[in-house]
């Protein structure tokens, strides 16, 4: 870890300013706030009593005996006994006023997978309820994260969202899982440390966001900045710390302030000036490139009041007495942000010149705004125990539906990714509009029309000819602004959506309505077109198709490639997602394996003696920076410049008349667009297995481009990505459209695709890029 370069002083010191000033945010009580797990049981009880007095604890009290004796003798990693970890879950589960179910849940959810318990036992000494909670909670622990296997984080976000479909409490408890796990994450080894908070990064922090917890999403996201970036966070926080007082001071000084204004208004009201968190401040200078003296927004002013009426009369006092910065109010009480936060905003300039932020809301808003669709469990007085709040948290699943139907529609793993990880990213930046009968719809930042027709219906966006905004005709591709009336002008005659609509849509919902358009529009054809282009593959290659398509190669393939069933690969092999070579070869590798004794069989042999007797004939030479051909090392290889491949992309070759064999990727518009008589000069190449010395050594060139709101600084803030990473940019072409879209076009030296990977993903953090693509042709 970075402090072992830092001495033990300076390391303790930063680490204690960081408890004090995170408990100040937070008021998180440390385990040295107790003396032992009965301490902590206590602790328990007492938060459920916060919130429902007259609860009958018999339920959690008989989980806690049950989780206690179970974990005898467990040790976690950081010494302390086993039942720690499950008690502060619980404790979590209290601070956001979960009813009885969940708790109890909490207390169990490790005892089925670390000790003898059943969940059958769980369900009769508790209730099916319990057991079904506990088993959505123990799947869910085993799934597997891996960032680079897309197909593997794929299916197990797919099974994240069923389980969170059969009932949400399970990922909340899940949460509070993993923010106890954040919180102990010093006793972790390094790597598992970055590991854990990626995926928390990547998955947890979003999806907590999407269902409105900001209490937990906020300390998710500053514990795993700690970890991914801990040069960044512990500079933040001495940074922080030094200026402390002063910006108390400052604070305290402008909440007393705005409180004799609202006093004289004789408006009823609590108002608390409320710290940003350290990711917010992190994700503000890299996106704003400021130091954090800066920055001058670390903080805002929060006024809850007793009904919406305050809301709006304590705003009309504050901006009686500041002035208000143009451009900068909002109000998301009209308007709900779509995971159902409600708040007014505005930024003002305050007494000395600084800016500040000012917050609005009711105490029913601010507590949805911490709890989120957690604020829906709240203890009820029933005979039949503790219900929810069906309509408000129907509501605030709609999304939850709405990534079960692409689950339904989408056959393509990477597909369902990115639309997933774009809806998850996404809800931050919203527009509203309206429609023509006043009703209000909010979209992604820098939506269109067409956007704006699929948030209607699937029928409309498919049967849109034009629009009108404000009464006034605008292009398909016009840009909504916030308060744009629009209608929709549709006809019968319409022949669909256009294949180019993808580029201009942004919202996830309009991107996968087009999709499934054109698939099912074209489904029985795709499939028969990429069925004859794999049999014509097999009968060019002398290979018996027959022999290969057999249900458990079959299987094995759909699951390498992402796909569902085997209709669906032949859809996206008849439409060019895939190259029918990559799917023959696949299954031929397959055969081979299980006919290993039998490797003379006559197509196997036909086909390495095709392939031999073309590249035999070929001028001799050294083979090229590791590339092996089917075998054969004395063959003049040259990489393509069309596609440019690299140590880590699916490649194969093509064999040139003189000119040896030229490596293309399998994905390269050139390869994928072969007519039909020169496929036969394809032939298999793979990437030979070098030392890390002679990788290393390796440079290989990659191309790619970057699409971006135009901007001052963006190109000096691309290269420093390139500088602070070693990576030489050999060739940059800029071009800016009249939209002020800037088109980059980058040329530079990797060593493979794992390196190509970190630079994309860290050009994509940079403020205003929109898009990052490979050259494919």
């Amino acid at each position: 870890m970075w402090c072992v370069r830092m001495s033990d002083n300076k390391a303790e010191r930063l680490e204690k300013i960081e408890n004090q000033l995170v408990s100040e945010r937070t008021k998180i009580k440390t385990m040295e706030d107790f003396s032992s797990p009965e301490s902590l049981y206590e602790e328990l009880i007492a938060s459920i009593r916060k919130y429902h007095p007259s609860a009958d604890i018999s339920l959690v009290e008989e989980a806690y005996k049950i989780a206690y004796d179970a974990h005898q003798g467990q040790m976690r990693k950081s010494g302390e006994a086993y039942i720690i970890h499950p008690l502060c879950v619980a404790i979590i589960l209290a601070e956001l006023e979960m009813d009885k179910e969940t708790i109890v849940a909490g207390l169990l959810h490790d005892v089925v997978e670390d000790t003898v318990m059943t969940g059958a036992e769980i369900a009769e000494k508790f209730s099916p309820e319990v057991e079904l909670l506990v088993d959505g909670v123990t799947k869910l622990g085993q799934l597997a994260y891996e960032a680079d296997k897309i197909e593997v984080q794929a299916e197990n976000l797919r099974k994240m969202f069923l389980a969170m479909a059969k009932d949400i409490r399970v990922i909340i408890i899940k949460l509070a899982d993993r923010l106890h796990n954040m919180r102990t994450m010093k006793y972790m080894k390094p790597e598992k440390q970055k590991e854990k908070s990626k995926e928390t990064m990547d998955i947890y922090a979003p999806i907590a966001q999407r269902l409105g917890i900001s209490k937990i999403k906020i300390e998710l996201e500053d514990l795993a900045l700690k970890y991914l970036e801990p040069e960044a966070y512990y500079d933040l926080v001495e940074k922080i710390a030094v200026r402390k007082n002063v910006r108390e001071e400052y604070i305290q000084s402008l909440v007393d302030e705005v409180k004799k204004h609202i006093d004289e208004a004789n408006i009823h009201a609590t108002i608390e000036g409320r710290a940003k968190h350290f990711f917010s401040i992190y994700k503000k200078m890299v996106n704003q490139n400021k130091t954090i003296d800066q920055i001058y927004d670390l903080f805002a002013i929060r006024i809850i009041v007793d009904d919406v009426k305050d809301c709006y009369a304590a705003l009309g006092t504050i901006h009686e007495q500041y002035t208000p910065i143009p451009g900068r109010f909002k109000d998301y009480i009209a308007m709900p942000k779509p995971n159902m936060y409600q708040s007014l905003h505005t930024t003002l300039i305050g007494p000395n010149g600084v800016p500040f932020e000012i917050q609005i809301r009711t105490w029913e808003m601010h507590r949805v705004s911490e709890y989120g669709i957690a604020a829906h469990w709240k203890y009820k007085e029933a005979s039949n125990g503790i219900k929810t709040s069906g309509e408000q948290e129907e509501e605030k699943l709609t999304w939850l539906r709405q990534i079960l139907e692409w689950q339904r529609d989408m056959s393509d793993n990477k597909e369902f990714m990115s639309l997933l990880k774009s809806d998850l990213n996404l809800f931050g930046d919203v527009v509203f509009c309206f429609t023509p009968a006043g009703d209000v719809k909010n979209l992604p930042k820098g939506s269109t029309t067409i956007d704006f027709a699929y948030s209607i219906h699937s029928a409309v966006g498919n049967k849109m000819i034009g629009a009108k905004v404000n009464g006034k005709l605008v292009n398909i591709d016009y840009t909504i602004r916030n308060g744009d009336r629009i209608e929709i002008i549709t006809s019968q005659n319409s022949r669909g959506p256009s294949r180019d609509w993808l580029g201009i849509v942004k919202s996830t919902q309009a991107k996968n309505k087009i999709n499934q358009w054109f698939r099912s529009e074209y489904k029985e054809e795709n499939m028969l077109k990429g069925k004859e282009l794999i049999v014509n593959y097999c009968k060019n290659k002398s290979i018996e198709y027959a022999k290969l398509i057999v249900p458990e190669y079959q299987d094995k393939v759909i699951k390498k490639y992402g796909f569902r069933d085997w209709d669906a690969l032949l859809a996206a092999v008849g439409h060019g997602g895939l190259k029918e070579g990559q799917i023959v070869n696949k299954l031929l590798e397959l055969y081979r394996m299980d006919h290993i004794k039998e490797i003379t069989d006559a197509e196997v042999v036909g086909q390495v003696e095709e392939v031999t007797s073309k590249v035999s004939m070929l001028p001799k030479s050294r083979r090229k920076s590791g590339i092996t051909v089917k075998g054969i090392h004395d063959v003049a290889v040259k990489f393509s410049k069309c596609c440019g491949p690299i140590p880590g992309d699916e490649i194969v070759g093509f064999v040139t008349r003189g000119r040896g064999v030229s490596i293309h990727r399998t994905d390269c518009i050139n390869i994928m667009n072969l007519p039909e008589t020169d496929r036969a000069r394809l032939i298999d190449a793979s990437w030979e297995v070098g030392s890390k010395e002679e990788k290393e050594n390796e440079l290989y060139m990659a191309e790619i481009k970057l699409f971006g709101n135009n901007r001052t600084g963006l190109l000096v803030d691309i290269s420093k990505a390139f500088t602070e990473r070693g990576i030489d940019i050999t060739g940059m072409n800029s071009k800016v459209n009249k939209q002020g879209i800037a088109t980059i076009s980058l040329s530079f030296n990797i060593r493979g695709k794992d390196e190509l990977n970190m630079i994309m993903e860290k050009l994509r953090q940079i403020q205003s890029v929109i898009d990052i693509q490979r050259t494919t042709g």
